[in-house]
């Protein structure tokens, strides 16, 4: 990484949700770190919640809390209110509306839950939680288990309003262990190309997320390369996020991050600040 290059990262979680540092300590982490811009992004599936997201009476103390370490730190590094809003259908959506009595300065857009309208499965849940999933919802089936996160993804895209699309392919977390499906068949190159068009559409940037190989789940990124790569031939703007939940995973793998956007063929990554998206060369 080039001494130029503008450090930013989008999506961090405190003691709010489930981070282990509070938001000072991340904010002043980061500061150390040399970053210019950290948007704190908190799970949140307001006015609802999971075990690990934001209650929802604390999402106002939460954007004081955050907006507080924004004046006390203003000059050394940008702070941005934000949260990580999970998409579950006639539940919770990643949409500014739904967060305007907050009036957080970016939304990251996620699905977490697979759901069939009858139960649900975490994407990111242990291995045998996602077993369970795709065996109780889907009679064994992970190609439909696949085909309904990513259909979520797509209508999520569709229908809300957000800045970030998180962790695009998070359903591949446990693939690995479980040996559930081949990315290489056409059906998922399919799905991926589906969800590439409706995040182009949607207007939205696609995250490098790396928080799967801070916690030691992947070798590499989400998205994949080869998703990556579906991206960045349509057209869709790219930023570095860490996905970190403690201090010392907020600048994890930053380097490896823009070599991989670089191998996917990005030639540029994009950054919020002051309000408006700019972009940077790498």
């Amino acid at each position: 990484m080039s001494g130029d290059f503008i450090k930013t990262n989008y999506h961090c979680h405190t003691l709010f949700c489930d981070g282990k540092n509070s938001v000072e300590e991340m904010v002043e982490a980061a500061a150390q770190k040399g970053f210019s811009v950290l948007g704190l992004s908190g799970h949140s599936m307001y006015p609802f919640a999971g075990r690990w997201h934001i209650a929802p009476r604390e999402h106002g103390a939460y954007s004081e809390a955050v907006r507080a370490a924004a004046e006390k730190y203003r000059g050394q590094i940008e702070v941005l209110c934000g949260f990580e809003a999970d998409y579950v259908p006639f539940v919770c959506a990643p949409d500014y509306r739904n967060y305007a009595e907050f009036n957080p300065d970016f939304l990251v857009g996620s699905v977490h839950y697979v759901t069939d309208g009858h139960g649900y499965f975490e994407a990111d849940g242990s291995a045998e939680s996602v077993s369970a999933g795709i065996k109780k919802m889907f009679n064994g089936s992970a190609r439909k288990a696949v085909q309904t996160y990513f259909a979520l993804e797509r209508e999520m895209l569709e229908k809300g309003n957000f800045t970030f699309l998180g962790h695009a392919d998070l359903i591949r977390m446990q693939n690995k262990a479980l040996d559930l499906f081949d990315e290489k068949d056409g059906w998922y190159v399919r799905e991926l190309k589906s969800v590439a068009k409706a995040a182009l559409k949607a207007g939205v940037c696609v995250e490098i997320n790396m928080g799967g190989m801070a916690r030691g789940y992947f070798e590499s990124p989400y998205p994949s390369l080869d998703f990556l790569r579906i991206f960045r031939e349509l057209g869709v703007p790219a930023v570095i996020s860490s996905d970190a939940h403690r201090t010392e995973h907020l600048d994890f793998g930053f380097d490896y991050a823009v070599q991989y956007a670089r191998e996917a063929g990005y030639k540029e990554l994009h950054y919020l600040t002051a309000g408006s998206l700019k972009s940077q060369r790498i």
